[in-house]
């Protein structure tokens, strides 16, 4: 029942997902006197907010990625279990998961989110989306292997089709992406496949809102849709995606556009476990906790990041679901784990905005740093130190720096290759799991 891991005298604490909030409570919980169970789908840590380079061949998987268990090799009483979580048992303290079932005296729930389709069958089914690394190299492969097909291809329509993209989102990842590829059609196309004809290659960025970068400034906001304009990038806000079938875009106004790369980064939701019911969630499907982050009637199971929603007076609807907040939820929990042990009152969460970022392309980016608006290339130098300060690992901060280095020197990206890994067979998947 309890995967190997040896019963002591230490309340044990279970962290369910490894980013950033349940890893920086498992960091700070260090010197405590808990036994700590990290659980989470991957055996590595994966930075979000540089997926998008992946995708756009700017940098390579590893770069972004580092295994948990290097994290902690010399860490007392702190195991990592390569597992899936199905359901919560509350009323005798254990977790089902695919590895069987784990007790816990506390219990914290820092999964993150996954992509929201909004119940569209054919778009959850066709669309790419870019949540995590497997899904960023996957949407690598279909646009350079669209690239290669629109080379050789003798019907114009199809051509076309395979050229144009479309990415559905207008927040911060919609317009990265967007930029970036933009980038990748004006300086790597025309090297790499001169008889094509860049000028052919469209890029659609569909936002269902009045503006991009909704929860950023106005200023932020006309800033980034003037640079995708001028990049190239046709932007279509107030424009809802209603479907998606035979290689077609289905607008609400009527309009359709061809495409073989539809990119759907448009809204997430919280994931999900048996026996958490619908009176302890609210919008996104997102875990309701109190100051503490509690999960509204349990004493002993907490959630924190994305997962949960968290009201305050500044934020009547819940946090954004961005990583500072994960952080400073980690950080503060781990405390008052310390101080329950102690028997100390807890201090109750209150979020700490230090701002909001976007890069959209090379020396342009936009900053909202409280009353501090910055726009160009003084917010993409700070875009890229707040980026590269993130990054787990000093060989993989010098890495990417080298690649940025390089990138910018050059007008290159380097990682364009077509990897194709063999599905893992029903067989497999089960032998793994026992």
């Amino acid at each position: 029942m309890n995967f190997n891991i040896p019963i002591t005298n230490k309340k044990r604490i279970v962290i369910i997902g490894g980013g950033f909030g349940g890893l920086e409570l498992a960091n700070k919980l260090k010197k405590s006197n808990f036994q700590i169970v990290l659980i989470d789908k991957n055996n590595y840590h994966q930075f979000p907010p540089l997926l998008y380079q992946v995708t756009s061949a700017g940098l390579e998987s590893n770069e972004i990625s580092f295994p948990y268990r290097k994290l902690f090799q010399k860490r007392k009483d702190f195991y990592f279990r390569l597992a899936e979580v199905s359901a919560i048992v509350a009323e005798n303290n254990y977790i089902e998961t695919s590895i069987g079932r784990l007790s816990y005296d506390y219990l914290v729930i820092a999964s993150g989110t996954t992509t929201n389709f909004y119940g569209n069958e054919n778009i959850m089914k066709y669309s790419m989306p870019m949540k995590t690394i497997e899904e960023g190299l996957a949407l690598r492969n279909r646009i350079l292997t669209n690239l290669e097909k629109a080379i050789t291809s003798t019907d114009a329509d199809e051509r076309q089709s395979l050229l144009n993209i479309v990415v559905v989102g207008g927040g911060a990842t919609g317009v990265e992406l967007s930029g970036a590829i933009s980038e990748m059609k004006r300086f790597i196309i025309p090297k790499d496949y001169p008889d094509l004809g860049s000028d052919k290659m469209n890029i659609y960025l569909l936002e269902g809102t009045s503006k991009l970068l909704g929860n950023m400034s106005e200023k932020a906001s006309e800033y980034a849709a003037k640079t995708l304009d001028e990049m190239g990038v046709t932007i279509r806000c107030d424009s809802l995606v209603t479907d998606y079938k035979d290689g077609k875009v289905y607008l609400d106004n009527g309009n359709t556009i061809d495409t073989r790369t539809l990119i759907w980064v448009s809204g997430v939701t919280a994931t999900r476990f048996e026996n958490i019911g619908k009176e302890q969630t609210g919008r996104g499907g997102r875990i309701i906790v109190n100051e503490f982050n509690q999960i509204k009637g349990f004493s002993n199971i907490y959630a924190i990041g994305d997962v949960c929603l968290l009201t305050e007076e500044k934020f009547p609807n819940g946090h954004p679901q961005v990583a500072q907040v994960a952080i400073q939820q980690g950080n503060l929990l781990a405390k008052n784990f310390k101080r329950m042990e102690s028997g100390k009152p807890l201090e109750p969460f209150h979020y700490k905005d230090l701002g909001t970022l976007a890069t959209i392309g090379r020396n342009k980016a936009v900053a909202d740093l409280h009353r501090i608006k910055l726009k160009g290339i003084s917010a993409w130098l700070v875009w890229l130190l707040v980026h590269l300060r993130s990054i787990l690992g000093v060989k993989n901060k010098l890495f990417v720096l080298i690649n940025w280095i390089w990138n910018y020197i050059t007008y290159d990206q380097s990682m364009r290759f077509i990897l194709y890994v063999p599905k893992t067979s029903k067989n497999e998947k089960e032998n793994l799991s026992q």
